[in-house]
């Protein structure tokens, strides 16, 4: 009885297999990439700051920027992903050249690339998907695991190209060169493989556009994938609220000054009785939403001298919480120092309700959501 043939990449002759197809959608997921890792490096880098790295305090809304632009070619990536392995996917096919012992290792390493590439890839878009869910159904902490595999997977994207860029430049001048009417008859299939591309492009930008109102709010209208808009408590949405943080707040609440040789308390009313500044900063989560509104505080520069503390230097921000993994967290000496970083009371001219960090928060421009402590009942300025 004949075994049945093995196929071969000759055997699948749809356009969306041609190599032009593989290279113009590996050079858009190669954009997709590079955003996603450059600006998830950043949010990294923000919320785990190497001691080489700094980040400025404006404008107001950078963060807000480069986390929206994270998450949204992340989602951009996902069909762009899928369209690439359907057009690549007959490669799978290709038999190891035995007869030829010294192509052997190239053809080892781009099958090696290619499924740490895809296995990496796959693990960063399904997880980054379940973050922005807020979804966690496993064992691991989140930002390590997507920082580390974010590493290999731009490794193993880097190999990849250096393995197929012959090829993919060879399909890519073809195609300038038919399209310059330099030589060759019109491809049959040019038309298949531009329907191709166009419903990928358009695939991804649908993608997009359903997603852009979470951190774009003219957009929120035509976005019914936003998983955030403007609605929440007191017009914003919010992460975790006060009873999932067990927060209470004591009667006898005192925000706390600490420093170096010195020490400084002030009650509720002794912040409301200080001048007062409002302005509009955006609260930026992690997970890409993002929401603005008017806060209305005390500068945490102006707390610090009226306590006669040093303004200079980084300040460790403490939250009546105390079992979240952010229940504390560092303002770099420039963000203490900034005018605009408010420990703030109100939020669109009202009281800041529980959910968004009675009796006072830490609001400051240009920083992430975990970042932005709430509950605040101590300031220490470190040395």
């Amino acid at each position: 009885m004949r075994r049945p043939r093995v196929p071969a990449p000759e055997d699948f002759t749809a356009p969306s297999h041609s190599p032009l197809v593989a290279a113009r959608l590996g050079l858009w997921l190669g954009v997709a990439f590079g955003l996603c890792f450059g600006t998830g490096l950043l949010s990294h880098y923000i919320q785990h700051p190497p001691g080489w790295f700094t980040w400025p305090t404006r404008p107001v809304n950078l963060y807000r920027i480069t986390q929206g632009v994270h998450v949204l070619s992340g989602v951009a990536a996902i069909p762009l992903l899928l369209a690439k392995l359907w057009s690549v996917y007959p490669r799978l096919f290709v038999r190891p050249p035995v007869r030829q012992p010294i192509r052997l290792p190239a053809h080892a390493l781009e099958r090696i690339s290619v499924l740490v590439l895809v296995c990496a890839a796959f693990f960063e878009l399904v997880t980054g998907l379940f973050n922005v869910a807020q979804s966690y159904p496993w064992g691991f902490f989140f930002p390590t695991a997507h920082y580390a595999v974010a590493w290999l997977a731009v490794g193993a994207l880097l190999l990849h190209v250096a393995v197929k860029l012959p090829v993919a430049r060879t399909a890519l001048g073809t195609s300038l060169r038919r399209r310059g009417g330099a030589a060759g008859p019109e491809d049959r299939d040019s038309a298949g493989r531009r329907a191709f591309l166009r419903t990928s492009a358009g695939v991804a930008g649908i993608a997009v556009l359903a997603t852009a109102g979470i951190t774009v709010p003219w957009l929120r209208r035509v976005s019914p994938l936003a998983w955030r808009s403007a609605s929440g408590p007191q017009g914003v949405p919010i992460n975790r609220t006060a009873a999932a943080a067990r927060v209470a707040v004591p009667p006898d609440w005192r925000l706390e000054i600490v420093w170096p040789g010195g020490r400084y308390a002030l009650t509720l009313a002794d912040l409301a009785a200080l001048p007062q500044r409002t302005a509009e900063l955006p609260i930026a989560c992690v997970e890409g939403w993002s929401a603005s509104a008017h806060w209305t505080g005390v500068p945490v520069a102006q707390l610090l001298r009226r306590a006669g503390a040093p303004t200079d230097r980084a300040v460790r921000v403490t939250s009546l919480e105390t079992e979240g993994l952010y229940a504390a967290s560092t303002l770099p000496a420039a963000h203490a120092s900034d005018p605009l970083t408010l420990l703030a009371l109100r939020i669109n001219g009202e009281e800041l309700s529980p959910d968004h960090g009675y009796p006072c928060r830490l609001i400051a421009p240009s920083r992430p959501g975990v970042l932005q402590t709430k509950w605040v009942t101590r300031l220490e300025v470190l040395r």
